[in-house]
C-alpha cells in the first residue's frame, strides 16, 4: 500500500526522530560494528585452518548480517521522505504523524502516534500509518466516529482531540 514517488522506490514516510534514529544506527554499523567485525575476522583468518575457527567463521556470519543491515537501512534512508509534524498547517483532520486521542468501543481511553514502519513501537503507542487502526482513522476529523473492521467484528472508535506535535 506504499505510495509510489517518482522512480520506482515506494516511499518511506517518517518523523524526524525515526529518521535520526535510522542515520544513528546506519553510523553506528558502519563506523564502530563493522570495523570491529572485520578486526576480528582478520585476527581469525591469521590463526591457521577457516574451516575450523569459530572466531572467523562467526565473524564472517556477523559481517553479513552487518552488510545486510547496512544495505537495508541505506534504501530506507534513500526513500524516505520527513514528515513533521510541527510544521504541519494546523488542521483537525488525521493524517501522517498525527497524535490522536481516542475512546476505544470498550470505552478504553487511548493515544496513538501515527508514525512510519520503521517506527513502531506499540510500547508507546506509535503505530504504523499502513496499520488497520491508522488506516480507519486518516482522514477522519476531531469528533469523528471510525469504525475499525478486525477478526473480532466491527469496534466504533470515537476521535477526541487530534494534535501534530513533536514525536519522540
Amino acid at each position: 500500500m506504499s505510495t509510489l514517488g517518482t522512480g520506482a522506490v515506494p516511499v518511506n514516510y517518517i518523523t524526524p526522530s525515526g529518521h535520526q534514529a535510522l542515520q544513528d544506527e546506519l553510523y553506528q554499523l558502519v563506523h564502530k560494528a563493522r570495523p570491529e567485525v572485520v578486526q576480528v575476522v582478520n585476527w581469525a583468518a591469521g590463526n591457521g585452518d577457516r574451516s575450523e575457527n569459530g572466531d572467523y567463521i562467526y565473524g564472517k556470519r556477523r559481517l553479513r548480517e552487518i552488510d545486510r543491515r547496512i544495505r537495508f537501512l541505506t534504501k530506507r534512508l534513500e526513500a524516505a521522505q520527513v514528515v513533521d509534524p510541527q510544521a504541519r498547517e494546523a488542521t483537525d483532520q488525521v493524517f501522517f504523524s498525527a497524535t490522536v486521542d481516542l475512546v476505544r468501543g470498550n470505552g478504553q481511553a487511548q493515544t496513538v502516534c501515527i508514525v512510519g514502519t520503521d517506527e513502531i513501537d506499540t510500547a508507546r503507542n506509535k503505530i504504523s500509518w499502513v496499520s488497520p487502526l491508522a488506516r480507519c482513522l486518516m482522514k477522519a476529523r476531531e469528533g469523528d466516529e471510525v469504525v475499525l473492521h478486525g477478526p473480532d467484528g466491527a469496534e466504533y472508535i470515537d476521535i477526541v482531540a487530534v494534535r501534530y506535535v513533536r514525536i519522540d
